[in-house]
């Protein structure tokens, strides 16, 4: 998620993932390095899925930091990923999601060549497929990942380690919203025939998850390990026996390096608040950063008197409500 990715569709190729060397096309559309342009010409439907991957993350961030001062925007995304910030944590761990979920979707959908529906061991897959069911396939989305973000052994790089551990965190919390789910088949409801298959969370419940790890990310260092003979990530000392050994952070934390801007005030990583739409019981006070806020009253107009009419559409009134809109000050 640079900020440069255009969000409108490819247009349509004609058939699942494009047809004829329309993929590559697109492929050259995308800001991808020279390996990863090498693998999306080779699979068919991917430069789509990683389009529809790029949509879906920012849509999620910017639903997540609707209400913070830093709310997402596409202004200052080159800049931001340069730093080690709590918000560059996020945009690595919601794109990496985004990435992984697009995928496994994909693969389901049939939109992708040389994937199909999950075949994990023990669910009885083919019954599934014979009932039309198919398995988001999360075990060829997450190894197909790490070869296309060509993930290695960093030693010393700081932001390196930092960057690689929230892509991971982005991935695990793909993984750990995959439930297994089943469908009975039979007569009058009974359930004759089960069928289970893989199916991942809806975006937003990982982008909840995501926006709470943000909450309570973790300022990190690196630190030299003897028994292993290598740097690895530390955070702040552990309270207790251990106290004196900094505390690693756990798979599931994300982690930053540096303290965040206020996001008050125009700068190259963001537009600042003013102007900004906020709720004067919550969160004008923070988001206005103290400058105070404008009041302004408004028309709305909205459907009312809604009727069901045989048979098949709602007939509405239009209605009229001032509204009262709170914006914050230059």
């Amino acid at each position: 998620l640079t900020g440069k990715e255009a969000l409108t569709h490819f247009p349509s190729l004609g058939g699942p993932g494009g047809s004829g060397k329309g993929h590559i096309k697109q492929c050259e559309l995308l800001q991808l390095s020279r390996k990863q342009k090498r693998l999306c010409r080779r699979e068919p439907g991917l430069a789509e899925t990683l389009r529809d991957a790029i949509r879906l993350g920012i849509l999620e961030c910017q639903f997540q930091f609707r209400s913070e001062r830093w709310n997402c925007s596409l202004e200052g995304r080159p800049s931001l990923l340069k730093r080690g910030f709590k918000e560059t944590a996020f945009l690595f761990a919601v794109s990496s999601a985004a990435l992984t979920h697009s995928l496994a979707r994909a693969c389901s959908a049939g939109r992708m060549e040389r994937c199909t529906c999950d075949d994990s061991p023990g669910l009885e897959n083919r019954k599934a497929w014979q009932w039309g069911v198919c398995g988001d396939n999360l075990k060829y989305s997450t190894k197909f990942l790490k070869k296309f973000l060509g993930q290695k052994r960093i030693g010393k790089d700081l932001r390196a380690k930092v960057d690689i551990h929230n892509t991971n965190v982005g991935i695990k919390a793909v993984k750990n919203g995959l439930k297994t789910t089943c469908k009975c088949h039979g007569v009058s409801g009974s359930c004759a025939v089960r069928t289970c298959w893989k199916q991942l969370s809806p975006f937003h419940e990982i982008g909840r998850l995501l926006k709470l790890r943000y909450d309570d990310a973790v300022k990190v260092f690196s630190t030299s390990n003897d028994a292993v003979g290598h740097s690895e990530l530390a955070g702040p000392h552990r309270h207790g026996p251990s106290a004196k050994q900094p505390a690693l952070p756990r798979p599931t934390d994300l982690v930053y390096v540096e303290d965040s801007p206020s996001f008050c005030r125009p700068s190259k990583y963001s537009l600042g608040t003013a102007g900004r739409t906020c709720s004067r019981e919550g969160n004008c006070d923070s988001m206005c950063c103290g400058r105070g806020y404008n009041t302004q009253s408004r028309l709305v107009t909205f459907s009312c008197h809604c009727q069901v009419r045989w048979c098949c559409y709602v007939e509405c009134q239009q209605c009229m409500q001032e509204e009262v809109v709170y914006s914050c000050k230059q």
